[in-house]
């Protein structure tokens, strides 16, 4: 059995080696992430599915669908606040099991608006999940080794981004729209196993719990301006990237394009250089720093914007590619940032920091829906660069 509870002593390795074991724990550290997000971004490869089947703009589906965030963003906070005095084991796997009441029941949603309700049921349980998971991991690897432990997480993230997608795709073009509700379900059902035999039981530690209330803690990260800065750049990282790869489905459909079902899931490989260079993010940022990784990393973004724009499916490949690797890569960046610069309560810092991550999604979700409906793709893809713009400016203030 992998313990990913045992904690890593900051003896036991230097920047270049990791202790035994490291390789297969990153790997379920991984694994982890990925069924409890799995959920997340998988139905938007059917968003033109969707669309036809309730009869609703693009828009209008595509806040529905995205709807899970605001779920995740109430859900980091609340988790955050009452961080110390949960158990990471147990919060973990009641998180992922309940997760799977919603997902089924998405499979005979009447309308739009049980729709919605539903994904933000989704996403109160996979951002309580993804809250503690994120605490349990900051807690119990030393500061050397989080950078990795964090980007080892982040890339399950990234991975779900792209195998669920191809689930999606397939299951709906090959057994309806039901079926592919009633499999992500026994994916959430998978996870909760997974936690069962791989977490130990571990109290949050002492030296984490908040000497004052949790509001009072929640100022004092806020009055911080590295923290405050790393919220505002995960809301621009996750309102470019829902922007991107939300909308891009409805040109990727239509002419001159014009993809089918099925390879619309296909066209979700461009996630696989992300799974790879997200990796990489821990030891990058600790060679060069935050701040120019995270700069390099939205740099690499911004250079696929306007290949997006483009009508020959090949350079609008290339576009997310690019746009995937770089706001994943930075995220990675930003959220072992805030293990470090929290000098206490880090469960909260890493809730506050998902709310304004998911906060992002569901803002970028309605304004660039707006634009994409009213003035079209190049619209929605000048909202992402300003989005972009905007986290550069943010990244200033992360100085050590």
């Amino acid at each position: 059995m992998i313990d990913l509870s045992a904690p890593i002593k900051p003896g036991a390795m230097t920047m270049e080696a990791h202790p035994p074991g490291f390789a297969l724990r990153s790997i379920v550290i991984g694994l982890t992430a990925f069924l409890t997000v799995v959920d997340l971004f998988a139905t938007q490869a059917i968003l033109p599915s969707l669309t036809r089947h309730y009869g609703v703009t693009p828009a209008a589906m595509g806040f529905a669908v995205n709807a899970s965030t605001f779920g995740m963003a109430l859900a980091g906070l609340v988790v955050g606040i009452f961080s110390p005095h949960i158990d990471r084991r147990t919060g973990i796997l009641l998180s992922l099991a309940f997760l799977a009441i919603p997902t089924s029941l998405l499979a005979s949603a009447p309308n739009l608006a049980v729709f919605t309700a539903l994904r933000v049921a989704q996403g109160l349980c996979m951002a309580s999940a993804f809250a503690l998971t994120l605490a349990h991991l900051g807690e119990q690897c030393s500061a050397m080794d989080a950078g990795s432990a964090f980007a080892a997480y982040i890339t399950g993230n990234v991975a779900s981004n792209l195998v669920g997608r191809l689930i999606s795709a397939a299951l709906a073009d090959g057994l309806g729209l039901a079926w592919n509700f009633y499999v992500f379900a026994g994916l959430n059902l998978a996870g909760a196993l997974l936690v069962y035999f791989t977490i130990k039981r571990v109290p949050p530690m002492h030296a984490m719990r908040p000497a004052g209330s949790p509001l009072a803690a929640m100022i004092a990260h806020w009055r911080n301006p590295r923290l405050r800065a790393a919220y505002g750049i995960g809301f621009c990282i996750l309102f470019a990237f829902i922007g991107t790869f939300t909308f891009v489905n409805f040109v990727l459909v239509r002419p001159p394009l014009s993809l089918g079902m099925m390879d619309l899931g296909l066209v979700y490989f461009v996630f696989l250089p992300s799974i790879v260079t997200t990796l990489l993010a821990g030891k990058v940022a600790a060679r060069l720093g935050t701040r120019p990784t995270i700069w390099s990393a939205l740099a690499v973004a911004g250079l696929g914007l306007p290949l997006m724009l483009a009508q020959h499916l090949g350079t609008v490949l290339a576009g997310m590619v690019l746009v995937g690797v770089g706001t994943f890569f930075a995220q990675a960046a930003a959220t072992g940032f805030i293990g470090q610069a929290a000098a206490d309560n880090r469960g909260l810092a890493s809730g506050t920091y998902l709310a304004c991550y998911f906060c992002g999604g569901l803002v970028g979700t309605a304004v660039l829906g707006r634009l994409f409906d009213a003035f079209g793709w190049q619209a929605c893809v000048a909202g992402v660069g300003v989005a972009l713009a905007l986290a550069a400016v943010l990244t200033f203030a992360l100085k050590r």
